[in-house]
């Protein structure tokens, strides 16, 4: 995964809380057995139905930031939807509250979920309706979200080992790799009659 330091951007609004798993990405895309290609089907029900839907609409062609309702990613803990939100070009999805599973495998690939006080989130929403072109800017080193044509400043936690992973580029074989050398020389002291990696 590549080291996500800051990213700037426009966003989408997804006003729309409770957003689960389903819906991010309908079972009908959990056929494919590569990890790409997913982001045809993002939010694909919604899309096919609501001809007004946020990911329909040209204004927000070519966001990098999805800005969701409280409780985004809940349910079942398919790895599909995050795939769906990174293939699709998100880099982060801002909202008040995540599914926990949700998080963490947002984390794991780089995907960055930035949790916002509530009326941080409802004011980011507001300004990109208004503004489809609002530039938001989020900064992992320091932890902030900012808006700052539109005044809105938000800091989000972010533990120090998922934020350090983030900054160097760890996803977990890159967390495993950076052991290559002890793997390697436990590999080749083996007895030759145990299976071997190499």
């Amino acid at each position: 995964m590549d080291a996500v330091r800051i990213i700037t951007g426009t966003a989408v609004p997804l006003d729309r809380s409770d957003v689960d798993t389903d819906q991010i990405i309908p079972a009908e895309w959990l056929k494919r057995v590569e990890r790409t290609g997913f982001g045809v089907g993002l939010f694909s029900a919604w899309r096919e139905k609501e001809r007004d839907f946020v990911l329909n609409r040209a204004e927000y062609a070519g966001a990098n930031i999805l800005i969701a309702g409280p409780n985004f990613g809940v349910g079942s803990s398919r790895e599909h939807a995050v795939w769906a939100l990174e293939d699709y070009g998100f880099k982060a999805i801002i909202a008040p509250r995540f599914g926990d599973i949700f998080r963490n495998n947002c984390t794991k690939v780089g995907l960055v979920p930035v949790t916002v006080e509530p009326e941080v989130g409802e004011a980011l929403l507001r300004a990109v309706e208004a503004d489809p072109a609002l530039e938001i800017t989020i900064d992992v080193e320091r932890r902030t979200v900012e808006a700052p044509a539109a005044g809105i400043i938000g800091t989000f936690p972010l533990d120090d080992f998922t934020q350090w992973r983030l900054l160097e580029g760890l996803d977990d074989v890159g967390l495993t790799l950076r052991n290559e050398p002890d793997i390697t020389a436990f590999e080749t002291s083996r007895p030759s009659f145990l299976p071997t990696t190499i």
